[in-house]
């Protein structure tokens, strides 16, 4: 079983919101997950962007990939 940390897909039409998630690699991109980790809402001005690093951190630890947008988001959003 692989764990990928990701975004699925909320909101309507031309009103994208997404929620940062924590799904097996064989579930559909806004199917079933383990855990709600966080969201994203690319619309707002500024981005709004919320992560639960220690849950982020505690999935990273035990094997979960983050997929190469929320490794960037995660990135360009971390606080030092």
């Amino acid at each position: 079983m692989t764990v990928k940390i990701r975004l699925t897909r909320k909101g309507g039409t031309k009103d994208p919101h997404y929620r940062i998630v924590v799904a097996d690699n064989r579930f559909p991109r806004d199917g079933r997950y383990i855990e709600h980790i966080g969201h994203y809402d690319p619309c707002s001005n500024p981005p709004k962007f919320v992560l639960k690093k220690d849950r982020y951190d505690h999935w990273i630890k035990v094997g979960a990939q983050p997929t190469t947008t929320v490794k960037n988001l995660v990135k360009k959003h971390a606080r030092p």
